[in-house]
């Protein structure tokens, strides 16, 4: 059955979609047709990041629900609220919440995305039924470890999605994005109503996107960049990425373009939360679910 569900935002606290649909609901009440079957409750996950409008105090929260950083009992401000966090929604690994779904944006312009960590029937239903209610939206797949594995704050529900959607600067709320939060977060919603009536089982395949690796910006000896990305990657998120096509735009005027699998659908794009660790971009290979 699927009865509890947890809807989470400022897990990064300068990702105001999310943190404001929350804040919404709580002060004009969860919509009525949801009330009615689920156990729905709203969290802001990390409340001293948001007030600080910054993603995270001291460590990303949103990497420390791994069963071993869990047990660590470290002494950062997020590794201990994550182990607040989990004895609320979870514990990890025998969960009292059904599913958690937990909002996110993305400076990239990736649109409404949505991400499972499995494709297991349960998120292939999620998958289809999203595809098929709001066409436009995105399914990235990221299965290159089994679900407990994934450090990610939704893995402390028996189920777990993340719901990513940009492009939006952080620390700023967009109007469009802010709408496109609200309809993703609508859609999973209305699939946990139509699961629970046994109405997701024949839905047709969709297409969606599995995760391949992570592209870093040239460096220098000295660690710093030599390249910017070029225009005409910026902002394609998710369209395919052909052998010979510009991916880098260096500094002496010079273009370094892409070698790899070819087509790839690249995304989270100039990134900017991924800044420090030189991530250009991400890539993914398509697939039917």
């Amino acid at each position: 059955m699927l009865n509890s569900v947890a809807l989470v935002g400022a897990t990064h606290g300068n990702e105001t979609s999310g943190i404001q649909l929350v804040k919404n609901w709580r002060h004009s009440g969860i919509p009525a047709q949801y009330t009615s079957t689920l156990t729905l409750s709203l969290h802001l996950a990390n409340e001293a990041a948001l007030q600080a409008n910054v993603r995270f105090i001291e460590e990303d929260l949103n990497r420390q629900f791994s069963a071993a950083a869990l047990q660590e009992q470290g002494s950062a401000q997020e590794a201990i609220l994550a182990r607040q966090l989990n004895a609320t929604l979870g514990p990890k690994g025998d969960s009292a919440t059904d599913l958690v779904i937990d909002i996110h944006n993305t400076t990239s312009a990736m649109g409404a995305t949505l991400i499972i960590l499995e494709a297991s029937e349960f998120y292939i239903q999620l998958a289809r039924f999203v595809k098929q209610h709001m066409p436009e939206a995105n399914i990235l797949l990221e299965d290159e470890k089994p679900f407990s594995d994934h450090r990610y704050l939704c893995t402390t529900g028996k189920r777990g999605v993340m719901l990513e959607i940009g492009g939006q600067p952080q620390g700023v709320l967009r109007q469009e994005v802010y709408q496109l939060t609200e309809a993703l977060t609508h859609t999973v919603l209305d699939f946990c109503l139509a699961y629970q009536q046994g109405q997701t089982s024949n839905l047709p395949p969709c297409e969606g996107f599995r995760l391949g690796h992570e592209v870093q910006f040239p460096l220098s000896a000295a660690g710093e960049r030599e390249a910017m990305v070029h225009y005409q990657l910026q902002d394609a998120d998710f369209t395919p990425l052909l052998a010979g096509q510009p991916v880098f735009k260096c500094f002496d005027g010079s273009e370094i373009v892409w070698e790899g699998e070819s087509p790839t659908y690249p995304h989270f794009i100039n990134e900017a939360a991924y800044a420090k660790q030189h991530v250009a971009f991400a890539t993914a290979s398509l697939v039917t679910l």
